[in-house]
């Protein structure tokens, strides 16, 4: 996923992402995206259609932060391409890294749903993806719908930069 501030639109993940112009103030990088469905049916008809936000983790509540520090820790604990975590309606979290053994592969995000289903939560608050490489595949916004309908996704780079948020 590119993250510059060029403009260029893209079209991984059946999104297309434009990245608009950022702006700086104070050091804290603003960037503007419009995400709409690249194909009909890829996502819930609710995250259908265009939306503009600005992204900053200024405008992350402490809670969010939360989850994005648990996701990057869960990461380097392993030492996996991604780490990720969840908040259920209740406030509890679930962190978890990506799987990937010659008979089983999960991705972070993933797993973390499946913990906190498989530990009776039903409903998400929030998620967070860890990484450098793109942002959250198709069927890791699935697995966070079937229980967040309203659940905002955060993809952060490893340093913990935000890098693209996602609502539900």
């Amino acid at each position: 996923m590119p993250s510059g501030d060029s403009g260029e639109i893209d079209r991984s993940n059946n999104l297309a992402i434009q990245h608009l112009p950022g702006w700086s103030n104070s050091g804290t990088a603003i960037h503007a995206e419009r995400v709409v469905t690249a194909s009909p049916g890829t996502l819930p008809d609710s995250s259908a259609g265009a939306r503009l936000r600005r992204v900053t983790e200024a405008g992350l509540g402490p809670e969010d932060l939360k989850i994005v520090t648990l996701a990057r820790a869960a990461r380097a604990r392993v030492g996996s391409a991604e780490g990720a975590a969840v908040r259920d309606e209740t406030g509890r979290t679930y962190a978890a890294a990506a799987v990937a053994l010659p008979s089983l592969r999960l991705s972070a995000l993933t797993l973390a749903v499946a913990m906190a289903v498989s530990s009776g939560a039903a409903a998400l608050e929030a998620a967070a993806l860890v990484s450098d490489g793109p942002g959250p595949a198709p069927e890791d916004i699935g697995a966070v719908k079937d229980i967040g309908s309203g659940a905002r996704i955060i993809h952060a780079a490893s340093d913990g930069t935000v890098r693209e948020t996602l609502r539900l």
